[in-house]
Parts: C-alpha cells; sequence; structure tokens
C-alpha cells in the first residue's frame, strides 16, 4: 500500500490521519524555513525552526502509543530502529540551539539544513512503509485505544483532533474506575487513582523512594512513615499511633504545631524549610492532604538529603554511570 491509498483508507481523528495532517504541516514548516536566513532573518527563522521543534511531540506519540501496539503484533522493527532515529533528530535539535546561543549562524544553517534532510527521509519511511503496514496489522479496536492514549502526550496542531468513531470523552485516570479487561493484575491488587498495586509493591515504592516520609492524620496521629534503607531521621514502630506533638524536638513542636494549625484552617497548603544536619543539607516540606471536598485530612512530612542534588550541573544521559 502507497501514500495515496493511505490517505483514502482512514478517517478524521484516525491516529494515522492526525499523522498525515502533521505531516503536511511539517512539509509547509520545511519550505518555510528553507526560505529564511537564520543570521538576517533570525526572528522569524527562529518562530519557525521551534514549530518544526515540535516534531518531537510526533515521535513521542509513535514511541508511546504506536510502537507497543506493533509489537503487540509482533513488529518490533519501528521500535528497535526507527526510535533510535528520532534520537538522532532531537540531538540535532540541541546541536541547532547550541549554535543559536553561540550566534553560529553559519552552523545554524549547515544543521538545520541536516534536519530537515533526516525528517525528510523519515517521513518517507513513515508514509511508504510504517503508517501502511500499521494499518493492515492493528485492528479499529487498537487504533480507538491509541486515540484515547494521545490525549496525554499532544501533537504538533494547534488544535485537537477530531475524536475518533466510538471514543467517549477522555477521562483523566485519577477518574477513571474502569477495570481494563485486557491487563493482568495480581488479584490482590488495589486501584489508585492510576494503576493497580499490591500491599507489597506500594510497601517496596515507599522503601526505594529516596526520601523520607511521614503522614499524620486530621487528629494529629501519626499513622505512617516508609521505612527506607537510608533514613534523613530515624524512626521506629513506637511512632504509629503517636502524637505528633511528641515526635519534635521541644524547641521545634511549636513551629510545627503552627504549621498544623494553618493547613487545618486552609490558610496554606505547604511549608518548606533546610537545614544543615551532620554536615549535610537537608529539604524538609509539609504538605496539607485535602480530599475532594478540600476537607483537611492531615499532612505529609517529607524529608531529603540534597547534598549532592545541589552539585548537580550540566548533563548526564541514561546509561552514563560512574
Amino acid at each position: 500500500m502507497l501514500l495515496k491509498e493511505t490517505h483514502t483508507k482512514v478517517i478524521e481523528g484516525h491516529p494515522i490521519h492526525t499523522y498525515l495532517v502533521e505531516t503536511d504541516l511539517i512539509h509547509m514548516l520545511i519550505a518555510e524555513q528553507n526560505a529564511l536566513d537564520p543570521k538576517e532573518e533570525f526572528q522569524p527563522f527562529y518562530n519557525v525552526f521551534n514549530q518544526l521543534a515540535t516534531v518531537e511531540k510526533r515521535f513521542e506519540r509513535k514511541e508511546n502509543q504506536l510502537f507497543p501496539f506493533l509489537e503487540q503484533k509482533g513488529w518490533n522493527g519501528p521500535s528497535q530502529n526507527m526510535w533510535s532515529f528520532h534520537d538522532t533528530i532531537r540531538e540535532m535539535f540541541r546541536i541547532v540551539r547550541k549554535n543559536i546561543a553561540e550566534k553560529d549562524f553559519t552552523s545554524v544553517k549547515h544543521n538545520s539544513s541536516l534536519i530537515v534532510q533526516n525528517i525528510e527521509r523519515l517521513l518517507g519511511v513513515e508514509e511508504n512503509v510504517l503508517f501502511p503496514n500499521a494499518l493492515e496489522l492493528l485492528t479499529d479496536e487498537d487504533w480507538i485505544k491509541m486515540r484515547k492514549g494521545e490525549d496525554e502526550i499532544g501533537w504538533m496542531l494547534k488544535e485537537a483532533p477530531a475524536k475518533f468513531p466510538n471514543i467517549p470523552d477522555y477521562i483523566h485516570p485519577s477518574q477513571d474506575t474502569e477495570i481494563r479487561t485486557d491487563v493482568v493484575f495480581a488479584e490482590n491488587a488495589s486501584h489508585f487513582d492510576e494503576g493497580y498495586m499490591t500491599v507489597e509493591q506500594v510497601n517496596l515504592l515507599f522503601r526505594t523512594l529516596p526520601i523520607d516520609l511521614t503522614y499524620v492524620d486530621e487528629n494529629d496521629k501519626v499513622i505512617f512513615y516508609n521505612r527506607g534503607e537510608e533514613r534523613v531521621f530515624p524512626r521506629s514502630a513506637g511512632v504509629i499511633g503517636r502524637e505528633v506533638r511528641f515526635c519534635h524536638p521541644p524547641k521545634s513542636v511549636d513551629t510545627v504545631l503552627k504549621i498544623l494549625e494553618a493547613f487545618r484552617k486552609g490558610e496554606q497548603n505547604e511549608a518548606s524549610f533546610w537545614i544543615t544536619f551532620k554536615e549535610r543539607q537537608i529539604y524538609i516540606r509539609y504538605f496539607a492532604v485535602r480530599d475532594d471536598k478540600k476537607n483537611y485530612k492531615g499532612v505529609i512530612e517529607m524529608s531529603q538529603d540534597i547534598t549532592e542534588i545541589k552539585q548537580i550541573d550540566g548533563e548526564r544521559r541514561l546509561l552514563e554511570w560512574k
């Protein structure tokens, strides 16, 4: 199936139709960018360049929506090959932004032309291989599910595409109570706002988080703390059920109680401060917990050692371990 046939097989709102509309937009932006001199017409060039850079949203939809469905049908090629091509183009955009920051307009012109060449090559593979084969492999049910997930990622387009037929209005996962029939969870898993986990998994999650968490309920009683391998401040099981006023040094308890009272009255929702403790920089935050009706349900205390975080500079990519 060639590009012309692909256009005739999809209707407005279908994910492939949206990709093809974006393709037309990309060609238009490329033509506009090619007609501009980055040095003499910098602002128009920069505006078009930034619009073209939103192609990353298209990449993200392919990587997180289209590719996983194709993998389920046994076609892993796009995930293994096209994704790396996306990353190459992403890196090119980063290089051009660096060239722009350095006012190296000769490199801007050269490298932006390389971006165009690579995008045009990618579009050709999409239109003549990826999209036609995807239409052959995937069912209407697959496309409907895919269209649901696209709202989370977005498009290059100014306005959201039409809904695909028979798709209900988008429901945020925190309000979504539908039990999926195509995903297998443990029998004892509980449904949270955006997923299912067992008590064991929740416990492992809290134990792994690199922060200290303590939950004080609306009656000022400690009802939970996470037991990580390395805590900033020590805790023991005896703290559970204890009044929060007895869980802080006398010199700081009045301040803690004032914070809780402000939370309870609805005057504040967050309080943050930082201290030096055992030669480490500690960031401490309190968050008011409220239900859907804004009723006060307690407070979360979060403590984190940010000594190393404060030293972060520049970038370190995935797998660039020491």
